[in-house]
Protein backbone atom coordinates (compact mmCIF):
# COMPACT_ATOMS: atom_id res chain seq x y z
CA UNK A 1 0.00 0.00 0.00
CA UNK A 2 1.28 3.44 -0.61
CA UNK A 3 2.14 5.84 2.15
CA UNK A 4 3.00 9.04 2.92
CA UNK A 5 3.24 11.44 6.09
CA UNK A 6 1.16 14.40 4.50
CA UNK A 7 1.11 15.84 8.01
CA UNK A 8 4.32 16.84 7.98
CA UNK A 9 4.94 17.85 4.00
CA UNK A 10 4.77 21.59 3.48
CA UNK A 11 3.79 20.93 0.10
CA UNK A 12 0.43 19.57 1.64
CA UNK A 13 -0.49 22.48 3.70
CA UNK A 14 0.03 24.77 1.31
CA UNK A 15 -2.15 23.19 -1.03
CA UNK A 16 -4.60 22.72 1.11
CA UNK A 17 -4.42 26.28 2.25
CA UNK A 18 -4.77 27.61 -1.42
CA UNK A 19 -7.78 25.70 -2.38
CA UNK A 20 -9.22 26.55 1.25
CA UNK A 21 -8.26 30.23 -0.30
CA UNK A 22 -9.46 30.22 -3.85
CA UNK A 23 -12.72 28.47 -2.78
CA UNK A 24 -13.20 31.38 -0.09
CA UNK A 25 -12.42 33.70 -3.22
CA UNK A 26 -14.97 32.90 -5.22
CA UNK A 27 -17.73 32.53 -3.21
CA UNK A 28 -16.73 36.29 -2.68
CA UNK A 29 -16.64 36.99 -6.06
CA UNK A 30 -19.67 35.23 -7.11
CA UNK A 31 -22.22 37.18 -6.51
CA UNK A 32 -20.61 40.14 -8.70
CA UNK A 33 -20.40 37.91 -11.54
CA UNK A 34 -16.59 38.10 -11.49
CA UNK A 35 -14.50 34.35 -11.53
CA UNK A 36 -11.59 33.66 -9.70
CA UNK A 37 -9.56 33.15 -13.19
CA UNK A 38 -11.34 37.03 -14.37
CA UNK A 39 -9.38 38.42 -10.90
CA UNK A 40 -6.14 36.62 -11.66
CA UNK A 41 -5.66 38.43 -15.07
CA UNK A 42 -6.87 41.61 -13.73
CA UNK A 43 -4.63 41.41 -11.17
CA UNK A 44 -1.55 40.33 -13.55
CA UNK A 45 -2.46 43.37 -15.45
CA UNK A 46 -2.94 45.45 -12.58
CA UNK A 47 0.80 44.46 -11.25
CA UNK A 48 2.26 44.55 -15.42
CA UNK A 49 -0.46 46.79 -17.17
CA UNK A 50 0.32 44.62 -19.76
CA UNK A 51 1.03 41.06 -20.87
CA UNK A 52 1.25 39.01 -23.50
CA UNK A 53 -1.16 36.39 -23.91
CA UNK A 54 1.71 33.47 -23.08
CA UNK A 55 2.99 35.78 -20.17
CA UNK A 56 -0.63 35.78 -18.73
CA UNK A 57 -1.18 31.60 -19.27
CA UNK A 58 2.37 31.36 -17.51
CA UNK A 59 1.81 33.21 -14.76
CA UNK A 60 -1.64 31.72 -13.90
CA UNK A 61 -0.47 28.26 -14.34
CA UNK A 62 -2.97 27.68 -17.43
CA UNK A 63 -2.95 26.02 -20.96
CA UNK A 64 -3.32 29.08 -23.45
CA UNK A 65 -6.33 27.49 -25.19
CA UNK A 66 -8.23 27.91 -21.56
CA UNK A 67 -6.91 31.55 -21.10
CA UNK A 68 -8.25 32.29 -24.64
CA UNK A 69 -11.43 31.78 -23.56
CA UNK A 70 -11.13 33.38 -20.22
CA UNK A 71 -9.72 36.48 -22.20
CA UNK A 72 -13.09 36.65 -24.47
CA UNK A 73 -15.40 36.77 -22.26
CA UNK A 74 -13.44 39.63 -20.76
CA UNK A 75 -12.69 41.36 -23.92
CA UNK A 76 -16.82 40.84 -24.78
CA UNK A 77 -17.33 42.43 -21.26
CA UNK A 78 -15.35 45.58 -22.24
CA UNK A 79 -12.58 44.72 -19.56
CA UNK A 80 -9.75 44.11 -21.60
CA UNK A 81 -8.84 45.04 -25.02
CA UNK A 82 -6.01 42.74 -27.38
CA UNK A 83 -3.50 44.94 -29.09
CA UNK A 84 -0.76 43.65 -31.36
CA UNK A 85 2.54 43.86 -30.34
CA UNK A 86 4.90 46.11 -32.36
CA UNK A 87 8.07 43.90 -32.38
CA UNK A 88 6.07 40.58 -33.09
CA UNK A 89 3.01 40.88 -34.90
CA UNK A 90 1.91 36.95 -34.15
CA UNK A 91 1.54 38.35 -30.25
CA UNK A 92 -1.20 39.59 -28.56
CA UNK A 93 -0.86 42.03 -25.84
CA UNK A 94 -3.50 42.54 -23.01
CA UNK A 95 -4.50 45.66 -21.25
CA UNK A 96 -7.27 46.27 -18.79
CA UNK A 97 -9.62 48.97 -19.82
CA UNK A 98 -11.46 52.11 -17.75
CA UNK A 99 -14.00 49.83 -17.84
CA UNK A 100 -12.35 47.72 -15.13
CA UNK A 101 -11.75 49.64 -13.04
CA UNK A 102 -14.92 49.03 -10.85
CA UNK A 103 -14.88 45.32 -11.56
CA UNK A 104 -11.20 45.46 -9.80
CA UNK A 105 -12.68 47.58 -7.05
CA UNK A 106 -14.93 44.67 -6.65
CA UNK A 107 -12.14 42.23 -6.92
CA UNK A 108 -9.94 44.25 -4.28
CA UNK A 109 -12.80 44.28 -1.59
CA UNK A 110 -13.21 40.42 -2.03
CA UNK A 111 -9.44 40.32 -1.79
CA UNK A 112 -9.60 42.02 1.44
CA UNK A 113 -12.32 40.13 2.92
CA UNK A 114 -10.79 37.05 2.41
CA UNK A 115 -7.38 38.05 4.06
CA UNK A 116 -9.49 38.89 7.02
CA UNK A 117 -10.63 35.65 7.18
CA UNK A 118 -7.83 34.05 6.33
CA UNK A 119 -5.43 36.27 8.79
CA UNK A 120 -8.43 36.00 11.51
CA UNK A 121 -7.25 35.57 15.05
CA UNK A 122 -3.30 35.59 13.97
CA UNK A 123 -1.79 39.00 15.29
CA UNK A 124 -0.06 41.51 12.81
CA UNK A 125 3.60 40.05 13.98
CA UNK A 126 2.09 36.53 12.89
CA UNK A 127 1.10 37.72 9.67
CA UNK A 128 4.29 39.16 8.96
CA UNK A 129 6.30 36.11 9.85
CA UNK A 130 3.62 33.93 7.79
CA UNK A 131 4.49 36.47 5.02
CA UNK A 132 8.60 36.01 5.76
CA UNK A 133 8.19 32.07 5.87
CA UNK A 134 6.22 31.40 2.86
CA UNK A 135 8.82 33.81 0.39
CA UNK A 136 11.25 31.95 1.97
CA UNK A 137 9.85 28.42 0.50
CA UNK A 138 9.04 30.31 -2.32
CA UNK A 139 12.77 31.35 -3.02
CA UNK A 140 13.98 28.01 -2.36
CA UNK A 141 11.73 26.71 -4.72
CA UNK A 142 12.39 28.87 -7.41
CA UNK A 143 16.79 29.05 -6.82
CA UNK A 144 18.61 26.12 -8.26
CA UNK A 145 18.92 23.42 -5.51
CA UNK A 146 22.06 22.70 -4.01
CA UNK A 147 23.48 19.49 -4.99
CA UNK A 148 23.30 17.37 -1.75
CA UNK A 149 20.90 19.33 0.29
CA UNK A 150 18.65 16.95 1.76
CA UNK A 151 14.89 19.00 2.95
CA UNK A 152 11.16 17.02 3.55
CA UNK A 153 8.83 18.03 1.33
Amino acid sequence: MLQYDFENSVGYWICLAQQSHQRALNDELAPHGITFRQAQVLGCLVLDSELTQSELANRLSIEPPTLVGILDRMERDGWIARHSCPDDRRKKLIRPTAAAEPVWAKIAACGLAVRAQATDGLSERQVTILKKLLAKVRKNLTTPAIVGSTHGG
